[in-house]
C-alpha cells in the first residue's frame, strides 16, 4: 500500500504539504469515528473516492482561488467532494442557483444550469468545504470531529507557502476560518453567505467574481472562466 493509498488518494501535492497530519491523533480519531458511523449502517457523503476531491482536482502549486464552504451537502447524489457543486444532472441547491445568479448580473454571462463546478476546480479554484464528510439527511453530523483541523492546515499551508491567492469567505463560518489569512500576501474577498437567507443583504451586488478576475489579470495570470 502507497502513501496515497494510506490516506484516501490524497494528491502527492497536498500530500509533501499536509500530509503530516494523517499521523496525527486527531485524524486516528476521526477515521476511527467514520469507520464506527459506517459499521454502524450509516449513509456517508460524499463516497470515500471523493472526500478529498477538492485536493485532487486542484494540486497546491496550481492553486489560484480558495473558496471556502462549511459541510457536503447531504441529500442523496448532491456531495462530491468540491464545496458548492453538486454532479451534473442533480439540481441546482439554492445557495449556488444564488451563485450562478451574482455571475450572471456581475459578469454577463449565461449559466447552464449545470451545478458540476469540476471546471472552476480544473482552473485552480479550491472548493474547500471546512467540514469534509456528512451523514446522509443529518446536515453539520460530522462536525467537531477533527475535519476542520484539517482544512485549518490546508488553508494555512497555503497562506504561509503561496502568494497572491484569493480567499473567498462567505458568511462568518468562512470569515472565522479564514482569520489566519495574511492580507499583506492574498486578497480576501468577503460577503455574507449566498444561501436564501442572506444573500439579498450583500451578497448580490458584490461582484466578487469580476473583482477575483482583475487581481488574476493585474498578476499576470489567466482570468478564471466562471461560465458553466
Amino acid at each position: 500500500m502507497t502513501t496515497q493509498e494510506k490516506t484516501g488518494q490524497l494528491h502527492p501535492s497536498w500530500q509533501a504539504q499536509i500530509g503530516a497530519e494523517f499521523d496525527k491523533p486527531y485524524m486516528q480519531t476521526l477515521k476511527a469515528f467514520l469507520q464506527q458511523e459506517k459499521t454502524a449502517g450509516k449513509t456517508i457523503f460524499p463516497p470515500g473516492p471523493l472526500i478529498f476531491n477538492a485536493f485532487n482536482h486542484t494540486p497546491f502549486e496550481q492553486v489560484r482561488v480558495v473558496i471556502i464552504g462549511q459541510d457536503p451537502y447531504h441529500g442523496l447524489g448532491q456531495a462530491h467532494g468540491l464545496s458548492f457543486s453538486v454532479p451534473s444532472g442533480v439540481a441546482l441547491p439554492p445557495s449556488l442557483m444564488n451563485i450562478f445568479k451574482e455571475i450572471e448580473s456581475d459578469l454577463g454571462i449565461h449559466m447552464s444550469g449545470r451545478g458540476d463546478l469540476t471546471p472552476w476546480a480544473d482552473q485552480g479554484v479550491l472548493l474547500l468545504n471546512a467540514t469534509l464528510t456528512v451523514q446522509m439527511a443529518n446536515a453539520g453530523s460530522h462536525q467537531n470531529r477533527g475535519w476542520e483541523q484539517f482544512t485549518d492546515a490546508a488553508i494555512t499551508a497555503l497562506n504561509h507557502h503561496r502568494e497572491g491567492l484569493v480567499f473567498v469567505l462567505w458568511g462568518s463560518y468562512a470569515q472565522k476560518k479564514g482569520a489566519v489569512i495574511d492580507p499583506s500576501k492574498h486578497l480576501i474577498l468577503k460577503s455574507v453567505h449566498p444561501s436564501p437567507l442572506s444573500a439579498h443583504r450583500g451578497f448580490f451586488g458584490n461582484h466578487q467574481f469580476s473583482q477575483i478576475n482583475q487581481y488574476l489579470i493585474k498578476k499576470g495570470q489567466t482570468p478564471v472562466h466562471w461560465q458553466i
